[in-house]
């Protein structure tokens, strides 16, 4: 006979959306009963997330803020034919500190389970039966496993794809602020930059990235690229962790509808922001609802305007896409980011937290179309 346990809520996948939501709840409300559910042996993964650090609201910073590992007051951008510094806080958040968090925090509060290793065979809108037999029953079911990349569709998709290697170096690299995008280098694939963060006085994280129609990914040819980029910085003694992602960028795609349960939250879900392939800010806003209120009560009116607000931002992206995959070609795409840091620092600072203007909308589309733009590819697309 299968167990049955009772929860508040119950987060299946153990995620940044499902670990954020977690936190927020047992800080706000605490008592509440909590199961997350994580297929593999710790939550969050292997990954770093950044975050322009004014975009966490201040009644998010109490759950948010003990998750961040390094600060800097701004961050560098260089491309075939610009070079610039966005100023204002940046802030990254690694996995491991993520883990540490939410592991230790729902193993002290009362009625709380961190089931690592299981996977979910059926998801409810009340109950979760794991792949031992257990039944998990809830208040409120939070489906949070992650994008099905397999089955996104090719037409209707494209992708941001990195490896990244945390490299110890024989002497002081002196990268003061992280260089988030150095697009100087052969356009192949797509629009390629890498991205590099300082992590100490000799250690940088390098990922090389590719924004393309294509979800293959050479780990082997990624580490080799990144090895002889590094050599800008010194000699370099060590791996000490290696990473990669593939993040979907969608031209096509729903966004979140308010009232669902189970709420497919995270990335599966469409909170995210399909023009970057970042969920942290959007990840953060619906925490901070779903952990400020009771469960049974967290489909009401401000979860309505929650999802309508990230609906207009979601669908704004999309066509962001939709113009950049099909209005260039890859190795032009990176004349459409040149363009946009041009725009002003607080502009940058909102597209990328998905809370842009409609003036800031109105500069992103209007004006001198970049080069690369090819007329007849746009027209294609405009009659597709």
């Amino acid at each position: 006979m299968a167990t049955t346990h009772r929860f508040d809520i119950v987060l299946v996948g153990g995620g940044l959306q499902s670990g954020l939501i977690a936190l927020s709840a047992l800080l706000h409300m605490p008592g509440t009963r909590i199961a997350l559910v994580e297929r593999r042996e710790k939550p969050g993964g292997d990954q770093t997330w950044c975050v322009h650090a004014a975009d966490i609201p201040e009644t998010a910073r109490g759950f948010v803020d003990p998750l961040i590992v390094q600060r800097w007051e701004g961050y560098d951008v260089r491309l075939p034919s610009l070079a610039r510094t966005v100023a204002g806080p940046y802030a990254a958040i690694s996995s491991h500190r993520f883990a540490e968090r939410v592991t230790e925090t729902l193993a002290r509060a009362a009625g709380c389970q961190v089931l690592l290793g299981r996977t979910a065979h059926h998801v409810g809108a009340h109950a979760v039966i794991l792949d031992d037999g257990r039944v998990l029953n809830a208040t409120l079911v939070i489906d949070a496993r992650g994008p099905s990349l397999e089955s996104a569709p090719q037409i209707a998709c494209g992708f941001q794809k990195h490896v990244g290697l945390e490299l110890d170096f024989e002497s002081e690299h002196r990268l003061s602020r992280p260089l988030l995008m150095d697009a100087a280098v052969p356009q192949q694939g797509g629009f390629r930059f890498f991205h590099v963060m300082p992590c100490g006085p000799t250690r940088l994280l390098i990922q090389d990235t590719c924004v393309s129609r294509s979800a293959t990914l050479d780990r082997d040819a990624a580490r080799l690229s990144i090895l002889q980029y590094a050599e800008r910085f010194g000699s370099v003694t060590a791996i000490a962790r290696e990473n990669s992602g593939l993040l979907p960028m969608p031209w096509k795609s729903a966004a979140p509808e308010p009232g669902r349960s189970p709420l497919v939250a995270g990335v599966r879900g469409g909170f995210f922001h399909p023009a970057t392939g970042e969920s942290l800010p959007v990840a953060v806003r619906l925490a901070q609802h779903v952990g400020t209120r009771p469960p049974h009560a967290v489909f009401d009116r401000e979860f309505e305007r929650l999802c309508h607000a990230h609906g207009a931002q979601f669908r704004f992206a999309l066509r962001l896409n939709r113009m950049l995959f099909h209005w260039f070609a890859p190795h032009d795409m990176w004349h459409a980011f040149e363009r946009f840091y041009q725009l002003p620092d607080a502009v940058i600072h909102r597209f990328h937290a998905l809370e842009t203007t409609h003036g800031d909308r109105a500069r992103l589309l209007v004006g001198r179309p970049p080069r690369g733009m090819s007329l007849g590819a746009a027209l294609a697309a405009v009659r597709s």
